[in-house]
């Protein structure tokens, strides 16, 4: 099999993406500043771009840009955003390329008034309800599918905003974690099969929204509860107000949310991320037979899963790898003549730790082996004696419509080649992955989607697959 070299960074392109997150604060003057903390606490869910919106019960004020939310927002642009109800947004591409006109939260005046909305997820249908928006003559800025949501609230007929709201996502296909700001409520709402998280928290006297719990403790917000799939809150003057509008279905949570994109220090879905990826890293362990010396994590993602692994099976633990954390996105090798700077600029081996041991590293997924290739031959160049690469989740055999940027099936590794064949692409002595019973396990049983592993999607894709 011959090596793809895919961008620089390859370390980054051979992962699955984040999606989005979003937070969104009402009844605190400081609501912008909050949610910029609540966006530098979701910044792992998206580093493309990023933008809050306010309302200070009158008009509407926004600021976005590219890049990371540190980047974007000085204090005098925080200033500028005046107003005690405010929503923002972390991107990462999944549908749209990368450019400040797909940023959000979406800021438009339509005939119920200004509102402002930051989504996170991916409508499957998008595609086919746009181009029948533009045949009756919509206008698009963007090529986000979350324009779309804007566009079928607008146009709808209903006098109460909450039911055209609710009118247009009836429409929809796919994920949606949705953040709704008007001039004087916050609505957030999550789809029926709760795909993507959302939680509320308590804040004084006013109330937060945010796609993880990790931004409620940044800001000392106490959490309240999950918002259930299905289920729309609308928050005002009066308090808040559940409702549940939407045809009734089983829940379907997205458990890579658990393995590779939640902060482990996260409460989603019910449970701890911390807590799931440790058992993961048990279970690997348990289904597992190899003698080593030792045990190591590739930084930062499987570093939990590491830990559960040298629990069950008694192999000492270390970090043997050492990650830069300084390394941003767009690094960009030097010269053409110095090769391969994308995995060894993030990445370095403990030589102690490595030299003459036989090595266990354990991961949280392979998608297209470039890295773990990478990953290898620098633990042997380090003196490892044996490389035994363990994924703390199944083989990766399917492409994500709900919201996070896969590959297509072709590029994945393990769709075309069975374990034997990655093995020998990637150079280690074995490799063994979490099989997808043990993951289902771990995560309290079935109800999650696991369509990347199984290709059993919770939806029917528009062109019939």
């Amino acid at each position: 099999m011959e090596e793809q070299h895919w961008e620089n960074n390859e370390m980054t392109f051979d992962k699955f993406h984040e999606e989005c997150g979003v937070a969104g604060v009402f009844a605190n003057e400081d609501a912008a500043n909050l949610v910029y903390l609540s966006l530098y606490a979701l910044q792992h869910r998206g580093q493309e771009g990023a933008g809050i919106a306010v309302s200070n019960r009158s008009e509407m004020k926004y600021e976005k840009g590219m890049g990371l939310v540190a980047d974007i927002f000085s204090e005098a642009k925080l200033e500028g955003l005046a107003g005690d109800i405010a929503i923002g947004h972390n991107r990462y591409s999944t549908t749209g390329i990368s450019e400040l006109a797909n940023t959000q939260p979406i800021t438009v005046t339509i005939n119920a008034g200004q509102i402002s909305l930051a989504h996170n997820g991916n409508i499957v249908n998008a595609e086919e309800i746009k181009n029948e928006l533009v045949r009756q003559g919509a206008i698009f800025n963007s090529s986000s599918d979350s324009e779309v949501i804007v566009h079928l609230i607008a146009k709808s007929k209903k006098e109460d905003l909450v039911e055209s709201i609710i009118h247009s996502l009836r429409q929809l296909n796919g994920a949606f974690s949705l953040l709704v700001m008007t001039n004087d409520k916050l609505i957030g709402v999550r789809d029926p099969m709760g795909m993507r998280p959302l939680v509320l928290g308590k804040l004084k006297n006013g109330y937060i929204l945010t796609s993880e719990s990790c931004a409620l403790d940044l800001i000392e917000a106490t959490m309240v509860r999950e918002i259930e799939p299905g289920e729309m809150v609308i928050i005002d003057e009066n308090g808040l107000e559940s409702i549940f509008p939407f045809e009734k279905t089983d829940p379907k949570p997205c458990v890579f949310e658990h393995i590779y994109f939640a902060r482990p220090d996260s409460f989603i879905f019910g449970d701890s991320v911390y807590d799931v990826r440790k058992r993961m890293g048990k279970k690997l362990a348990e289904e597992d037979n190899i003698e080593a010396d030792v045990v190591i994590p590739v930084p930062d993602s499987g570093v939990v899963a590491t830990l559960g692994y040298y629990e069950e099976s008694g192999i000492p633990f270390q970090m043997g790898l050492m990650r830069n954390h300084y390394v941003g996105r767009t690094f960009i090798e030097p010269s053409q003549s110095i090769r391969h700077f994308g995995v060894k600029i993030k990445l370095n081996p403990v030589r102690s730790v490595i030299e003459g041991k036989r090595v266990v590293v354990v991961d949280d997924s392979i998608v297209r082996g470039t890295t773990s290739r990478k990953i290898v031959k620098m633990l042997r160049e380090a003196g490892a004696k044996e490389v035994h690469m363990r994924i703390s989740s199944p083989p990766t055999t399917f492409p994500c419509f709900y919201g996070i940027d896969t590959p297509t099936r072709k590029e994945l590794i393990a769709s075309t080649h069975n374990v034997e064949e990655i093995r020998k692409y990637i150079t280690a002595d074995s490799l063994s992955y979490l099989s997808l019973e043990g993951l289902m396990e771990c995560v309290n049983g079935g109800g999650y989607c696991h369509a990347c592993f199984s290709g059993q999607y919770p939806t029917l894709h528009p062109d019939g697959d």
